[in-house]
């Protein structure tokens, strides 16, 4: 069961409120971040709700990236807010955190960045397996990793 505030609809207290009482009964994944091109992203307040529901009973936590890779996670261009990822990765545990990333070059910076464990999502199914050759280093864009995630 999927719990947000993509569109920007509920307060952080309703949502955590709707993740204790959803838990108990389903596997509750917890999205944050805004749907909205032009919704403001603080790297803190990101990390805070994402502890916040996993701490009212969610066992996964989204970060919102979108099917087009333009809102959320990246820049209108596609790009990666690096420092919200960083911010992330410090306060939450990344085998709890699912990036959504759709883009072939979004992947590979999480990759590169948080290593080839890190979990990814929105990936088109006929990508699951360049995807998965770029967590072994086998193509250009991550062609420094080992399978164990350690620079060469």
């Amino acid at each position: 069961m999927e719990v947000s505030n993509g569109l920007g609809l509920i307060d952080r207290p309703e949502k955590r409120a709707l993740i204790r009482m959803l838990a108990p009964e389903f596997v509750v994944l917890a999205e944050t971040g805004q749907k909205n091109p032009l919704a403001q992203v603080v790297a803190a307040d990101w990390a805070g709700e994402m502890c916040d529901d996993l701490e009212a009973g969610a066992s996964l936590v989204v970060a919102e990236g979108r099917e087009s890779g333009t809102v959320g996670l990246f820049e209108p261009d596609g790009q990666v807010r690096d420092a919200l990822v960083d911010a992330i990765a410090r306060e939450v545990p990344l085998d709890r955190v699912v990036f959504e990333a759709p883009r072939k070059t979004q992947q590979a910076w999480l990759i590169n960045h948080l290593g080839p464990s890190v979990n990814l999502g929105n990936i088109e199914l006929g990508d699951v397996l360049p995807v998965e050759t770029l967590r072994l280093g086998l193509r250009a864009d991550t062609a420094g990793l080992t399978t164990a995630g350690i620079p060469r």
